[in-house]
C-alpha cells in the first residue's frame, strides 16, 4: 500500500463526518433496547440536546455538551452520529483519536481558529488513557467553549470493565478539569447487538489461501505487515483515512506479534479507519490478526485502545 496521500487543510476538515456505517442514522431508526430503559432515556436526551437551546439544556446553565457513556454495541456512536446529522449548524464529527491527530498536524493555535468557526463538534470514543491526549483535549475544549462551541461525545468503555461501574464518566469529569462537571452524562445500558468478542480470534489464510481470496476481491491491496508498517511510520495519522479510502479488501501478509508500542498504536490507528470504511480483511503469517499486541500491552495502560482494536480486526476477518 505504497501510497502518500496529499491532503489540503481543507480536505482534511471536510474529512470530519460520520463514517459510512453511519452515513443514515438518524434519530428515527435508532432501535432502543426495551429490556434497557436507559437507552430510550439516551434517545430523548440526544434529540432534546439538538433541538434546545444550550442556555436551558442540562443541569444549570450554559452547559456545553452531552457524553454517553456505556460498552460496545449499545448505539452510542449511532445516538451521536444522529445529532450531528440533527444539528443545523456548521458541525465536525471524528474520533478522539482524529482530533488530536489534528491538533498536532496543523498546532494549537491554529487548530482553534479552525474549530472556533464550528457550532457542534461530535467526538467518538473519548480515550482517557492516554495523558498528554487527556490534557490537549482539556485545554482544546475549554478555549473551543470559550468560542460557544458545542461538544457531544461518547466513551470508550470495554465490556470487560462494565463490572466495575461506570468509572469512565466519573474519569471524563476529572480528566477534563472541570469542564466535564458541566456535560450531561448519560448511561447507555445493554448488550452488544452485534455480539462483538473483546478476545475475537481470526483465522491466518495460507499464502495459497490468501492469494486465492484477492483474486476474487476488488480494488484489493496486497501488503507485507513489516512494509506497512514502515509506510505508517512515514504518514500522519490524519492521512489513514485517505489512504484506505479506496481500498475494497485488503490483505497483509506475514503478520507477526508487535513488541514496539508505537508501530502498534499506528497500526491500532489504522484498523480504526478501517473499521469505519468496513473493509475487508484477511492475513497471513506466524500469529492470528488478533493476536497482533503482545500481553503486555494488552495488560498496559492502551489496553482500552488494544481490546478495541483486537474486536474491529476480528469482524474485519469475517466480512467478504
Amino acid at each position: 500500500m505504497g501510497l502518500s496521500p496529499e491532503l489540503s487543510i481543507d480536505e482534511l476538515m471536510r474529512q470530519l463526518t460520520p463514517p459510512p456505517e453511519f452515513a443514515s442514522a438518524r434519530f428515527e431508526n435508532y432501535r432502543p433496547d426495551p429490556n434497557f430503559t436507559s437507552q430510550q432515556a439516551a434517545l430523548d436526551q440526544a434529540k432534546q440536546f439538538v433541538t434546545r437551546d444550550r442556555k436551558v439544556f442540562g443541569k444549570g446553565s450554559g452547559a456545553p455538551g452531552i457524553y454517553l457513556d456505556g460498552g460496545f454495541g449499545v448505539g452510542k456512536t449511532h445516538l451521536l452520529a444522529s445529532i450531528w446529522h440533527g444539528f443545523s449548524g456548521t458541525k465536525a464529527f471524528g474520533s478522539f483519536l482524529e482530533y488530536t491527530s489534528l491538533v498536532g498536524y496543523l498546532g494549537f493555535a491554529k487548530a482553534i481558529k479552525l474549530f472556533a468557526k464550528y457550532q457542534l463538534i461530535c467526538i467518538d470514543e473519548f480515550e482517557l488513557d492516554d495523558p498528554g491526549d487527556t490534557m490537549i483535549m482539556s485545554r482544546f475544549l475549554k478555549e473551543l467553549e470559550q468560542a460557544g462551541v458545542r461538544f457531544a461525545a461518547t466513551s470508550n468503555t470495554p465490556p470487560n470493565a462494565l463490572g466495575q461501574g461506570r468509572f469512565a464518566a466519573e474519569d471524563f469529569k476529572r480528566e477534563i478539569q472541570g469542564l466535564g462537571e458541566r456535560f450531561l452524562m448519560i448511561s447507555v445500558d445493554g448488550e452488544d447487538y452485534r455480539h462483538r468478542d473483546s478476545e475475537a480470534e481470526s483465522n491466518n489464510l495460507e499464502p495459497r489461501e490468501l492469494k486465492d481470496w484477492v483474486s476474487y476481491q476488488e480494488d484489493v491491496y496486497v501488503d507485507d505487515f513489516s512494509q506497512l508498517l514502515t509506510h505508517l511510520a512515514t504518514l500522519h495519522p490524519t492521512k489513514f483515512r485517505a489512504l484506505v479510502k479506496h481500498a475494497g479488501a485488503i490483505a497483509i501478509k506475514d503478520i507477526y506479534q508487535l513488541q514496539d508500542q508505537v508501530p502498534a498504536l499506528r497500526f491500532v490507528a489504522f484498523i480504526d479507519r478501517m473499521y469505519e470504511q468496513q473493509i475487508p480483511l484477511r492475513t497471513s503469517g506466524t500469529v492470528p490478526a488478533t493476536q497482533v499486541f503482545s500481553k503486555t500491552m494488552i495488560e498496559g495502560g492502551y489496553r482500552k485502545k488494544y481490546l478495541r482494536a483486537i474486536s474491529r480486526i476480528g469482524a474485519l476477518c469475517e466480512l467478504y
